[in-house]
């Protein structure tokens, strides 16, 4: 099938380095020139484990092209993918400015059969307003549908090729019948293809990635409450998960999410509430939660110390917003930095692959260290907030040797507190009460 991806951000060349690899002929669409011509090169501007040798494959093969000409991509596609941001406003709610002039530079070179597929987060309601706006460009009704992903970064390619389900929302038999078909060799194993309205599988989008938030927040929040109680969440966390209503699935605390979709779809949600004339109060909440549990490491660290920062050597563990990815926006780390930085702290970094990302940011206002241990030498304390592989199994007693102080806030809850004790740190985390080494 002949298939074009208009975007090559994270989604875009995803979707199409996936689609490629099952057969199909894709091209892949973006204005960015730099980044097309890096693309074609072989240089990947994401860090995604597997995506680099998958696209080179392709490309290779012929079966993936990057281009820059929006008539060369449209004009033969059978299925035309949109893939570009759709970022939060001040108040929230999605930006769809570069959606609509996707649409309008396509409309033109559309063959009469193709569909028109959104596969960026949308709120209910943009698939119709395609539709209406292609009518009144081309003075004929043109197929378009929704097909929202459900991709974890880090895990992208097997969540695409392994699929828990695959949504489409359509108006017609024959365009479902269509994408069933383009996705059928990724439901090999009997996984559901649910077709449903594009207002409902817009709607499904949102409300899956807002209920995940939620159970986050929740856990968070009941972390926080465990401290102050002499509990300890582990224990609290065993004991729900094993209820088969509730299970174990994103219930365990930490430092609060990040990343590209949680943070914007929740709000983006509210915000359809509220033009709807609902209030989204567990929304709201779940957001507002959220901003608070991104301070909760800052204000151990600032505990530790007495309220006193100045000065101080502290060494974060992970940058990332989660493992297996570069992605830093709305990661709880940009958060944990600002408060240290703003105590007069002095502060090292270690990311296995983010820290390129946090340096167009803060410059030469950090310490970037060559590797986690290096970036212990001298420090008064280390906060874990991303919980890569690397930090699971560490030399403690080389930790011990490096540092100044032998003091762990571990965002992640990585080790177990007595363990650590034993080891002679004093370790906080969350959830738990905190121990000292002897």
């Amino acid at each position: 099938m002949q298939i074009s991806v208009v975007g090559t951000g994270y989604v875009g060349l995803v979707t199409g380095t996936c689609l490629a690899d099952s057969g199909n002929a894709v091209t892949c669409l973006d204005i960015n020139a730099e980044k097309i011509a890096r693309l074609r090169r072989g240089e990947i501007p994401i860090y995604e484990p597997g995506l680099e040798e998958m696209v080179t494959r392709n490309t290779v093969a012929g079966r993936l092209r990057f281009t820059t000409d929006t008539p060369e991509a449209i004009q033969d596609a059978e299925v035309v993918f949109l893939a570009v941001g759709t970022p939060p406003r001040d108040d929230g709610s999605a930006d769809l400015s570069a959606l609509w002039s996707v649409v309008d530079s396509i409309a033109p070179h559309l063959g009469d059969q193709a569909v028109v597929v959104t596969k960026s987060t949308v709120p209910v309601g943009t698939c119709a307003g395609i539709e209406r706006r292609l009518r009144e460009r081309l003075g004929r009704d043109c197929r378009v549908a929704s097909n929202p992903e459900f991709l974890k970064e880090g895990a992208a390619i097997e969540d695409f090729q392994k699929p828990d389900r695959v949504v489409v929302g359509v108006r017609t038999a024959d365009v479902g019948d269509l994408l069933r078909g383009l996705y059928l060799p990724f439901l090999r194993t009997e996984n559901p293809f649910l077709v449903m309205s594009p207002e409902s599988s817009e709607m499904t989008k949102y409300v899956a990635n807002a209920l995940l938030a939620t159970k986050i927040s929740f856990i968070n929040e009941v972390a926080n409450l465990c401290e102050r109680m002499e509990a300890d969440i582990d224990d609290v966390r065993r004991g729900i998960g094993h209820d088969s209503r509730i299970g174990f699935a994103f219930l365990f605390p930490g430092a609060g999410y990040g990343g590209s979709c949680f943070p914007k779809d929740v709000q983006a949600l509210a915000a359809m509430a509220r033009d709807k004339g609902v209030s989204p109060r567990i929304l709201s909440a779940v957001h507002e939660t959220n901003l608070a549990q991104k301070q909760v490491l800052g204000h151990k660290v600032a505990a530790h110390f007495g309220g006193d920062l100045e000065g101080r050597a502290i060494t974060i563990w992970g940058l990332a917003f989660k493992p297996r990815t570069d992605d830093i926006r709305d990661a709880p780390s940009l958060d944990l930095i600002a408060q240290l930085l703003a105590g007069g702290a002095r502060v090292t970094v270690f990311d296995p692959e983010a820290m390129e990302n946090v340096r167009e940011i803060h410059g030469d206002r950090l310490v970037y260290a060559p590797s986690a241990m290096e970036a212990l030498d001298g420090a008064e304390c280390l906060v874990i907030v991303t919980e890569w592989g690397d930090f699971r199994g560490p030399d403690f007693d080389d930790m011990a040797r490096r540092m100044k102080n032998r003091m762990i806030i571990d965002g992640r809850n990585l080790y177990q507190p007595q363990e650590l004790a034993r080891r002679g740190f004093a370790y906080d985390c969350i959830g738990k009460l905190p121990v000292n080494g002897s």
